[in-house]
């Protein structure tokens, strides 16, 4: 079972994985007051037999915090949390990039801090509603349109966050253009309704995304930089659009001009959303020529079968990963899986449902 190509070291940008796992980032709630809590440490650590841990999404601004308790990366106290995180894994041998998320509309102002506005693309309110936990459940407001100066600001936010990242020990950032969030949303026609020239046509629709992604390559190198890109997903109310296919291969060939490590590319059919076709994998598979990490429901036997067929270089799991801390070894062995998983714990804060999942213990009969 050693010789499984899940279990095949890689490299990425020349940092050496130990493996072909990688943990998918996942919102979990937990940074009280915006800065990564003292248990996130042991969290990451207890994690850090995957080849590659992708942090949950932290926000590069105040803006981008539309969450209730999600972290950022722009302030000295965050930088020094993070640093407790990185030394951590990197002491049990393991590698980490944060995921830069900025959320955009997805937003409401109770999950703000003091003087931070919801802005986005357009004013264009997405359906649904966002947990606040000052009062529960709240409809989205309708964001701010961001200002020509307010975009040239937010590139410069995802710089400074890159650049506090490095200084905090991560071994790269990965971009979050996916789930519906700030970038995905200068992508979609429905969420972007500016008629200048980050609105209207597909390159022009893409220019934020691809602008981010220079200025940030260029800030720590474009081998720590890889993105998140969901193409037909659904979530935080991403109606499809006829461009899609098109739109993503013009952004999968100037990501490739680039040059930056990955692609990470989510389905989550899994979850009820529609499938990513084949197609679009394959398309990401042709036209970028650096790292493909693919993710989204994955077992072990598919992920296996996916990289011997050459589909993905790297495979990330989420879920599997809340409750089987030692995952990697779990799959090495052949351990059975926990069924173990308190989704009521999934965005709480405290440690109940995130550092207090045991490890797999062998049994005399196992062995």
């Amino acid at each position: 079972m050693e010789n499984s190509i899940i279990f095949s070291s890689y490299s990425l940008g020349g940092l050496s994985l130990k493996n072909r796992i990688v943990m998918a980032p996942m919102t979990r709630s937990r940074a009280i007051g915006n800065i990564p809590a003292d248990i996130s440490v042991n969290y990451y650590a207890q994690r850090a037999n995957a080849g590659l841990i992708i942090t949950e999404g932290t926000s590069p601004s105040p803006n981008g915090l539309g969450y209730a308790r999600i972290p950022g990366m722009f302030s000295d106290d965050q930088v020094s949390a993070w640093r407790k995180v990185t030394d951590a894994v990197h002491q049990q041998g393991g590698l980490i990039f944060v995921q830069l998320m900025h959320t955009g509309r997805i937003s409401h102002e109770h999950n703000l801090p003091a003087n931070a506005e919801v802005l986005a693309p357009s004013a264009v309110k997405p359906k649904g509603k966002m947990f606040t936990d000052v009062e529960g459940l709240l409809e989205f407001p309708v964001p701010r349109a961001m200002s020509a100066e307010e975009l040239a600001q937010t590139q410069q936010e995802f710089v400074h966050a890159a650049k506090c990242a490095i200084e905090a020990g991560f071994d790269g950032v990965e971009l979050h253009g996916a789930n519906g969030y700030l970038l995905e949303q200068f992508l979609s026609p429905f969420s972007n309704q500016r008629t200048d020239d980050y609105g209207g046509s597909i390159e022009n629709r893409c220019r934020f995304v691809l602008e981010v992604a220079e200025k940030v390559s260029m800030a720590i190198g474009k081998e720590r930089l890889g993105i998140r890109l969901s193409p037909y997903g659904v979530a935080s109310d991403m109606p499809h659009y006829p461009e899609i296919e098109k739109e993503y291969t013009y952004l999968a060939e100037k990501l490739n001009e680039l040059q930056i490590a990955y692609i990470h590319v989510v389905d989550h059919s899994s979850m009820g959303a529609p499938e990513v076709p084949v197609s679009i994998k394959r398309m990401f598979r042709e036209k970028f020529k650096n790292t493909l990490i693919l993710s989204g429901g994955y077992t072990k036997e598919r992920a296996e079968q996916d990289l011997e067929a050459g589909h993905a270089d790297l495979v990330a799991f989420a879920k599997p990963f809340i409750n089987n801390p030692d995952l990697v070894e779990r799959f090495r062995n052949n351990w059975p899986l926990s069924d173990n998983l308190d989704t009521s714990t999934f965005y709480t804060p405290g440690e109940k449902g995130y550092t207090d999942y045991p490890a797999y213990k062998a049994s005399t009969v196992d062995a």
